[in-house]
C-alpha cells in the first residue's frame, strides 16, 4: 500500500499547490474556493497569511513521496476548522482519508469542524469516517 505523509509547505511547493486548485472539476466540487482560481497574486498572498499565522496547522500531502493535495486545521469565529484539497487524479484512493487522520492526530482541539459541498458525497464520507458528524 501507498504511504501518505505530510510535512511543512516549503516555498517549492507552492506551484503545484496553485496548480491543483485551478482544476475546473475540482473547484466545482470544493465548498468554498478563491474568487478567482487563476489569479496567482491572490493565492501566493493568501499562502503567505496563513503560513505565517500561529493558528493554521497546513500540511502537504505526499503519496510515496510525490505531493498529491494539502491538509490544514484553522481557527474562524473561535471555532477550529479543518480541510484538504487533494488532486483530482489521487481521489477515491483513500488518500484524503489518511491525510486527514495523521493532520487529527497532530491537532488535539476538540471540536473540530469541516466544511463539505453537500453534493460532494467523497468529501462527506471522508469526514463522517473522521467522526464528524453531520450538521444542518
Amino acid at each position: 500500500m501507498a504511504e501518505v505523509t505530510l510535512r511543512p509547505i516549503g516555498d517549492s511547493d507552492l506551484d503545484a499547490l496553485f496548480e491543483q486548485t485551478r482544476d475546473p472539476e475540482s473547484v466545482r466540487m470544493a465548498a468554498f474556493t478563491d474568487k478567482d482560481p487563476d489569479d496567482r497574486a491572490a493565492f501566493d498572498a493568501h499562502m503567505a497569511r496563513i503560513r505565517a499565522s500561529p493558528e493554521v496547522t497546513h500540511r502537504v500531502i505526499t503519496l510515496d513521496g510525490r505531493l498529491v493535495g494539502s491538509v490544514a486545521s484553522f481557527v474562524i469565529e473561535g471555532d477550529t476548522e479543518v480541510t484538504y484539497w487533494i488532486d483530482r487524479s489521487f481521489w477515491g484512493q483513500g488518500v484524503a482519508s489518511r491525510a486527514l487522520a495523521l493532520l487529527l492526530e497532530a491537532v488535539r482541539v476538540q471540536p473540530l469542524f469541516a466544511r463539505a459541498a453537500s453534493d460532494n458525497v467523497g468529501s462527506l464520507k471522508v469526514l463522517q469516517r473522521a467522526g464528524m458528524k453531520r450538521a444542518h
